[in-house]
């Protein structure tokens, strides 16, 4: 590939060569940790041992099937669970992008500090007994029990209406909490398994979820959500009937609501953040729930007996995910708080002392406490995500070092800038800019401007701690060496920035309110002295092919080319995909305004060059939104190129097609804006 302004200094093939790692775990005794390396689409399961924590392959795959590895965990201090494969699709088909003329439906495996592997079963949602001999896990809605060092696959536990879900073993193994979702409401049950009886715990019209059990195993804790019928996805939920905390006595059935929301800000349980299956921790007499009344997702305790809820993270910033620490008597969590554009890690206690545990300019996530201190995975502006060790003093070490390539291109990388800019109706909208190095006065760049998806994702001023983003982050990368100005939008709806801003007025299907950041953000680069405004590109998958689309739909005059990633074009269909009851008929008005939030909308104003990437197993944005798109712009005669990828998914699972897909968009605008005049 050429470049446009001088010599490529890096390439996507060096700069996406480094293994992502996800799932970092450390055994019950402190002493282990394993992790998940996604190495060029080949993945394995690391581990690493107290006090050298020198890196081990423990698994024994060494090619690339398409077939994810996920939900990692210690059963023991001598074995660990993890899943293998996704869920089917709406067809009951599993996911296979290579076509393998195997079993390839998602399976729990067993996996032993020695490296012996065994499947205990296909299914999902793996909880441990406290011993963890045992393993209760999900298939088709059901539960099933498993035992780690069998031979033989589990066996259905029970079978009951409804599809259950957030398993949690009781303190002493008898017991199993979970939920039964049926569908406009939601049970929380106890199934016993010396009597083998179910018992459904005050049941109610409302969704029940999120059970937690009190340290000594004699009660329930769980959120009480309202239903509301017809509620849709990509609208703004700002309040609404507020939610409740519950707490139940297994034994008498004595039911208390030790706390109800106020109405307002954080009247609403948000599923966003944290981002975690269960929301609520019991720690001795309290329990820690997240809420917004600040219009920040901050964790909050309060007595189970019931009381005042005590703040526990002030700040500006959100609380994105928490764990327990070994000892259960404090929280790790990931936040934002006093680092906007970052992540760190911070020890919370019931009480409210907090301890900062990450400090610096990196990226921190997915942290597991061991005896030397704590393990978690790092990233920063100019070096990809990797496993790394913060001893009880905060001095930071990379594991697996000898792992990380060589070829890696650190030193040539850029350090993206924070900047604001200003949307077309003056709300003011954070991003990051990526400047070519060795710039010169005087020179115009062509620029492109990237939108993640979601759209609750924030890009930070680093390597992002999810795949898909930190893929994305290394083609922003790319452009910058190859001459380009790359703008990273943050645009509203996305998460980072309080309640406001994510559940921005009139945002997605109620209006497409954040079009006015994507024409604030051209304006931003048309108005530098160091950008050929005649050469402004966009690029994004998922809800970033849509402002991808709407940017080249309704501005083709100020956005030259784009890059549409399974984008959404017409809302209804999407919101359909997500909730299947949807009717457009019974709900014209909202269908009416969803389609006019739509880039099928402005088709008639689409004149600018786009590349069209989509797999056809796409289980988010149906693959079908792409196929109507390109009908209508054959009949508008505007020049599209395509890329296909048979039998992928959403959140592409072969290496193969991200790197396929960065190399045909970085030519795509290559080619497109030689076209265009400066």
């Amino acid at each position: 590939m050429s470049c446009i302004l001088g010599h490529a200094q890096v390439t996507i093939d060096n700069l996406m060569s480094p293994a992502f790692p996800s799932g970092m775990t450390s055994s019950p005794d402190g002493k282990r940790i394993a992790w998940i390396f996604n190495d060029s689409g080949v993945r394995n399961v690391y581990v690493a041992e107290s006090p050298e924590f020198a890196a081990k392959k423990l698994t024994p795959y060494t090619t690339e099937d398409g077939l994810d590895l996920s939900a990692l965990a210690f059963a023991s201090n001598e074995q660990l669970i993890f899943i293998k494969g996704a869920a089917t699709n709406k067809s009951g088909e599993a996911t296979n992008p290579l076509s393998l003329q195997e079993n390839v439906e998602q399976s729990i495996w067993s996996l032993k500090w020695t490296g012996e592997l065994r499947r205990i079963g296909k299914g999902y949602g793996p909880a441990f007994s406290p011993d963890g001999n045992k393993i209760a896990y999900l298939s088709g809605g059901q539960v099933y029990l498993g035992l780690a060092d069998a031979g033989t696959e589990g066996k259905r536990l029970f079978q009951i209406r409804g599809s259950q879900g957030s398993l949690q073993w009781s303190p002493d193994g008898t017991q199993i909490a979970f939920t039964s979702n049926r569908g406009d409401h939601t049970f929380v049950g106890v199934f016993d398994t010396k009597t083998l009886a179910i018992n459904f715990l005050d049941p109610s019209f409302d969704n029940d979820t999120n059970p937690v059990w009190s340290p000594d195993g004699t009660q329930l804790a769980y959120t009480r959500t309202p239903t509301v019928k017809n509620a849709l996805p990509f609208f703004s939920k700002r309040d609404g009937y507020p939610w409740a905390i519950r707490t139940v006595n297994v034994t008498s059935g004595e039911v208390k609501q030790i706390w109800k929301a106020l109405d307002g800000k954080g009247s609403i349980l948000t599923n966003d953040l944290p981002a975690i299956e269960n929301k609520l921790f019991w720690i001795d007499n309290k329990i820690i729930f997240p809420w917004e009344r600040t219009g920040w997702i901050h964790l909050y305790s309060i007595n189970s007996n019931g009381g005042e809820p005590k703040e526990l993270t002030p700040g500006i910033g959100e609380v994105e995910h928490a764990s327990f620490s070994r000892d259960k008597k404090s929280l790790l969590i990931v936040t934002n708080i006093a680092d906007i554009d970052r992540r760190h890690i911070w020890k919370v206690t019931a009480e409210g002392k907090a301890q900062q545990l990450s400090i610096g300019k990196g990226i921190e996530w997915s942290v597991a406490e061991t005896i030397n201190g704590l393990a978690c995975l790092k990233s920063d502006a100019t070096t990809a995500a990797w496993p790394h060790l913060i001893d009880k003093g905060g001095k930071q070490k990379m594991l697996a070092q000898e792992l990380f390539p060589k070829t890696f291109p650190k030193t040539l990388l850029v350090v993206p800038q924070a900047v604001e800019i200003t949307a077309k109706d003056g709300m003011k909208v954070p991003g990051q800019i990526f400047l070519p190095k060795n710039m010169k006065d005087g020179e115009k760049h062509p620029a492109v401007i990237f939108f993640h998806g979601g759209s609750r994702r924030q890009m930070l001023l680093g390597y992002n701690y999810g795949q898909y983003y930190h893929n994305a982050y290394s083609m922003n990368q790319y452009m910058a060496s190859l001459g380009y100005i790359v703008l990273s939008l943050n645009y509203r709806s996305g998460i980072g920035y309080g309640l406001d801003f994510r559940e921005a007025l009139l945002y997605g299907a109620e209006g497409a309110s954040e079009y006015n950041d994507v024409v604030g953000a051209g304006k931003f680069l048309q108005q530098r002295a160091d950008v050929d405004g005649k050469r402004i590109g966009l690029w994004g998958g998922s809800y970033g092919g849509y402002l991808t689309a709407m940017g080249l739909a309704r501005n083709s005059d100020m956005f030259s080319a784009g890059v549409d990633i399974h984008g959404v074009h017409d809302w209804n269909p999407v919101i359909k995909n997500f909730v299947p009851s949807y009717d457009p008929l019974k709900l014209a008005e909202v269908s009416k305004k969803a389609f006019e939030s739509s880039p099928l909308n402005f088709i008639d104003g689409w004149t600018s060059p786009v590349l069209l990437v989509h797999g056809d197993d796409d289980r988010n944005v149906p693959f079908n939104e792409t196929v109507t798109l390109v009908e209508a712009l054959r009949q508008q005669h505007v020049y599209f190129e395509q890329l296909i990828f048979p039998d992928e998914v959403h959140f592409f699972l072969l290496h193969q097609s991200w790197v396929k897909t960065y190399k045909r968009a970085a030519d795509f605008f290559e080619q497109e804006f030689k076209k265009v005049k400066q």
